[in-house]
């Protein structure tokens, strides 16, 4: 656990916002070179950036705060908001205010959307696996208490686990957003529709989160909803709404293909064309 990267002065930088900085420019160069193979620009990209970083941290942040308000906000100056360098985003948030803001963006440069979103999808779940490191440095999104041999320890008067080896929940989410990475980028290249690639990341990312979710510990007992943790139900939002997406643009390619066949037979069945 450490959170203090360096101090400038007055100013300290903590290592969760250099890795959250770090998994944006990161997405973001990745994202610009999967354009050259699609028909966005790379510029495209690049100008989409400022829309999306300031897009996913205010989502981010946001549902951060109405989550935690009582625990964390209640009481305290307002501008304690705004401190995100302290931690405190929730990626659901994040990719909700993400995906608003390349919706405003792509309407108003009017831009081909799933085209976008599937250039942009693989560099999701890499910034995701970047940013969970910056958690691990930070002591957040920490597991339950385990005696599995890979479990890891905080220090005990830094901590709310006070010392008890947990479930080392960062690391496996970073390992499944690496894996869904690698997922995406093969995919990328060899997608059948437009829209498909973003699909797989909302299907693979529902379903690696609710896995990892079991193993969580930081949650309050009153945040649950039954069961589940707000990740696991916003899980079960986003994987319905990926399937859908595969689904319908799934179809409306067929659909689109078969109707290009049929006219090209009738157009070789007609003489004198």
């Amino acid at each position: 656990m450490h959170p203090t990267a360096f101090n400038l002065g007055s100013l300290t930088v903590t290592w969760y916002g250099v890795m959250v900085a770090t998994a944006f420019l990161v997405g973001l160069y990745l994202a610009s070179r999967r354009a050259r193979h699609s028909e966005i620009a790379p510029q495209q990209v690049a100008d989409l950036g400022p829309w999306l970083i300031l897009g996913a941290i205010a989502g981010a942040r946001a549902m951060y705060v109405v989550m935690f308000w009582h625990e964390d906000f209640a009481g305290k100056p307002i501008w304690e908001i705004f401190m995100i360098r302290h931690g405190g985003l929730v990626f659901y948030g994040g990719l909700f205010g993400a995906v608003f803001a390349t919706w405003l963006f792509i309407l108003i440069k009017k831009l081909a959307t799933w085209k976008m979103a599937d250039v942009l999808a693989p560099s999701i779940p890499l910034g995701y696996a970047i940013g969970r490191i910056g958690c691990l440095l930070n002591g957040c999104c920490y597991g339950r208490p385990t005696d599995v041999p890979w479990a890891i320890r905080f220090p005990a008067e830094l901590h709310p686990t006070q010392g008890v080896p947990v479930h080392p929940t960062q690391i496996y989410d970073s390992l499944c957003g690496i894996g869904l990475y690698m997922l995406l980028a093969w995919l990328f290249r060899h997608r059948k529709f437009d829209g498909h690639v973003f699909g797989v990341f909302l299907v693979g990312y529902a379903m690696c989160r609710s896995l990892v979710e079991c193993f969580r510990g930081d949650y309050p007992a009153d945040k649950f909803i039954g069961p589940f943790t707000p990740a696991q139900a916003s899980s079960a939002v986003v994987l319905f709404c990926g399937v859908v997406l595969l689904v319908v643009l799934g179809r409306r390619k067929i659909s689109g293909t078969s109707l290009n066949r049929n006219d090209l037979q009738q157009n070789k069945s007609r003489p004198g064309q």
